[in-house]
Order: C-alpha cells, then structure tokens, then sequence
C-alpha cells in the first residue's frame, strides 16, 4: 500500500509527544491508511481494518478524543434516546444533540437510504476551536464555559437558528416547543449507551498515557 505524504504526517502527529493542540491538526479527518500501534487501537476500539478502510474519524475536544467508528454503528439510535432522556426527558430524535436518524434516510452529504450510498454514523458537535455558531449567533449566546466546552446560554438563546445555519454539519438544533436552540455539551450519555462503541470519548490523559507506551 503507497502511503501519501499527508498520511506519513497523521503517522508522525499521532506517534509524537500528545497534546490536544496538536491533535487538532488532524481532528475531524478519516485516518485511512495509517498504521497505528496496537495499545492506541486498543484505547479508541477500532481495528487496524477499520481505519484503512477510513470508517474511523477522530475529533478533539476539550473532555477528550471524540472516536466515531461507522463501521460500528447498527443505526439503533440508542444515542438519541440517551441524549435527549438525560437532557430533556423525553425522547426525540430531531433535538437530539447526538443525531444519527437524519443519515438514514437522505443526509447532506448524499448518504442514506433514498441513495445509492446507505451509510448511517452517529454525529455530533465538534466543539470546533473556533466555533462558526458562536461567532454567527446574533445575540453571543454560545461561549466556553469553564472546561472549554462551548455551550447555549437557554436565557440568551432567542430561536433564530442561526447557529445551525452556519455550523457546516447543522449540529445546533432549535427546539420547536422551547424555541431555544441546543448542541452538545459533552455529557457523554450518547457514548456510554451506545450497545457498540461506534461513539466514544476518550479522556486525554488516556490517549498520552497510549501514545508514550507506543514510543517505548
């Protein structure tokens, strides 16, 4: 297998000295065709198969690493159901902040199942460093709060949905009852109740303890 120049990169960045601020040069990314060592496959739940076939993509965020394996995921919904029981009490789907039935079907990537490409994922917010929802909010209503996860202030929000507009995945969802909008905010309950482990976060201090035994 020839691998390219930016991949002998991801290989480089995932084997050198971890910090968050470094991962961010390859978070959001597929990391197909990386060789990665035993003990970190082992930390994220992926098989070497996984992540050449580029179903494995690894975001950073301020809890940790998020790890969403496709190959893994039954399209249960388990991780709406979850999120929207210990956030909202009830369940829904459409407020979800973790959102996997919108791929079912047609998604905005042309995936789903009224195309000829029927993939289903869970996805979830970034926490992008630079949040495009934030900045866009009319009323400055998303900011870190004090773990640097980016959050809706409910009391700011006033349901204009410009914040899903910009965010280039749709994350931030407005409420049709409330009329505030919502994203993720890393509690976590979509990982720890997904049946598969296709969603998963995995804490920093986890993925340096890996990455130094893998230069050992």
């Amino acid at each position: 297998m020839t691998v390219s120049k930016s991949e002998n990169f991801l290989d480089r960045t995932l084997n050198s000295e971890m910090t968050r601020r470094k991962f961010m040069k390859v978070s959001g990314k597929s990391i197909v065709g990386v060789a990665i060592s035993a003990s970190f496959l082992s930390l994220i739940g992926c098989t070497q198969e996984q992540v050449t076939s580029g179903k494995v993509t690894l975001w950073s965020t301020p809890q940790g690493l998020l790890v969403v394996n496709e190959a893994k995921c039954t399209g249960c919904q388990r991780c709406e159901i979850n999120c929207t029981q210990v956030n909202d009490g009830y369940v829904s789907s459409y407020v979800s902040r973790a959102k996997v039935s919108r791929n079912l079907m047609l998604s905005h990537l042309g995936n789903g199942l009224l195309t000829d490409n029927w993939v289903y994922f869970p996805d979830t917010c970034r926490q992008c460093e630079d949040p495009s929802c934030g900045n866009a909010c009319p009323v400055q209503a998303i900011s870190s709060d004090d773990r640097g996860v980016k959050k809706v202030d409910q009391s700011k929000c006033v349901g204009c949905g410009t914040c899903s507009a910009q965010c280039p995945w749709e994350m931030p969802t407005v409420n049709p009852e409330t009329r505030k909008s919502s994203k993720c905010i890393l509690c976590g309950s979509c990982a720890t109740g997904c049946p598969t482990g296709a969603l998963s976060v995995v804490d920093w201090d986890s993925v340096t303890a890996a990455l130094q035994k893998t230069r050992k």
